[in-house]
């Protein structure tokens, strides 16, 4: 396994964290235990944020520019929905 497969899993498996801690947030059944899972996912969004930035800076997370005018039929078909 080279450099970029280990960065993949390791981005798809803090990705996997942050949902899961999300959830637990969500459901908590008292302030202290959604004040423990809201400073985890920070910490874990962090962590995703920082693997994400070294893989985007070695050229191993390509985005794709999105064009102008499906970005103007999404903003269309959602203000649509909300009127």
């Amino acid at each position: 396994m080279n450099d970029k497969e280990i960065m993949e899993n390791i981005l798809l498996t803090t990705k996997g964290i942050c949902d899961l801690y999300l959830h637990g947030s969500v459901e908590s059944s008292t302030p202290q235990v959604h004040e423990a899972f809201t400073t985890a996912l920070n910490d874990a969004i962090c962590m995703q944020n920082g693997v994400y930035t070294q893989m985007e800076s070695r050229g191993w997370y390509q985005k794709e520019q999105e064009q102008p005018q499906k970005l103007q039929q999404l903003k269309q078909k959602y203000a649509s929905a909300q009127g």
